[in-house]
């Protein structure tokens, strides 16, 4: 079994995106890139588009020669939406690869309105019906029940995660489950994995009171005690404070957490996290994001020019 994250917040976008090949399978999950759209009062710093840029790319490259892809949701960070911002990943440019592989999608049932569109947007751009595949297996793959997306009793909805085997490795994609969840962490530990990828709690946001941090550090070191490697990603690499948290973490399990980044062998890029920094080091015109969405700005000139590649 082979293992790529191809996007995450330590690699510089929003996401959890992997491609794993195992047999003759290459299987796609959450197809999805984006940028916060406003963090510390700014937009995306251009360094950061670029990184989407080069994300979108590697994202359908893998799509190409996918034989399956999985979405474990519908938020525009994990599928591919036909009313993208300019650093998103647009519908338009994956429904030709989507078109003739197989499908594993989360169903709609109990979910908020905008993922139903979205997930009703995905159907009719490729005009076929997508049944819900939760608790469905198909050789290598099973498919989780729907968990909480975080914290169950925030209401922000579900996700379904996804189990691959082969020759007795076990790999698990939680998505956005945050650490947050006892039901979550008891199906994957049922699972009985030797790596899992999945998001750690959003620690960048006030609203998350200590308790919820204690609880999702708890179940950090449990399901850290289970496994080979746990990658935590995605919320939690929005923050420095976040980072501090992962480091920590590995301390204490002996180096069993770590990020996307670590897991690739590649220098961590919290470009989120630091968007107010790079807009001190490399300040951006007032027209730069418009230029960027009308396609007459190359991003990635501006990255050249201030030594950024």
């Amino acid at each position: 079994m082979r293992i790529e994250i191809l996007g995450a917040e330590s690699l510089g976008v929003r996401g959890l995106c992997c491609l794993v090949e195992a047999g003759d399978r290459k299987i796609v999950i959450d197809p999805g890139v984006a940028l916060g759209f406003r963090r510390h009062g700014l937009l995306p710093h251009p360094v950061q588009v670029a990184a989407s840029a080069r994300t979108r790319k590697k994202v359908i490259d893998a799509l190409q020669s996918a034989s399956d892809v999985v979405i474990s949701h519908y938020h525009g960070d994990h599928i591919p939406l036909v009313d993208a911002n300019p650093y998103q990943l647009s519908l338009k440019s994956a429904v030709a690869p989507l078109a003739h592989c197989r499908l594993w999608v989360k169903g709609t049932e109990n979910m908020p309105s905008i993922q139903v569109r979205r997930a009703n947007a995905l159907a009719e751009s490729l005009g076929r019906a997508l049944p819900a595949a939760e608790e469905l297996c198909d050789g290598i793959l099973s498919f989780s029940s729907p968990v909480p997306h975080g914290d169950a009793f925030k209401h922000a909805g579900s996700v379904m995660m996804t189990r691959i085997e082969e020759g007795g490795k076990v790999f698990v994609h939680a998505s956005d489950i945050q650490m947050l969840s006892d039901e979550a962490l008891e199906k994957i530990i049922l699972w009985q994995p030797n790596i899992v990828i999945a998001s750690g709690p959003p620690l960048y946001l006030p609203g998350l009171v200590s308790e919820s941090k204690e609880d999702a550090l708890r179940r950090t070191l449990r399901l850290a005690g289970k496994v080979n490697t746990l990658i935590l990603d995605h919320h939690l690499l929005r923050s420095r404070e976040g980072e501090r948290w992962l480091d920590y973490a590995s301390f204490v399990t002996g180096g069993k957490v770590i990020c996307a980044a670590d897991f690739m062998g590649l220098q961590r890029n919290l470009l989120e996290a630091e968007r107010d920094l790079w807009y001190r080091k490399f300040p951006v015109p007032e027209w730069w994001h418009e230029t960027y969405a009308r396609g007459e700005v190359d991003v990635e000139s501006y990255c050249n020019e201030h030594g950024y590649l």
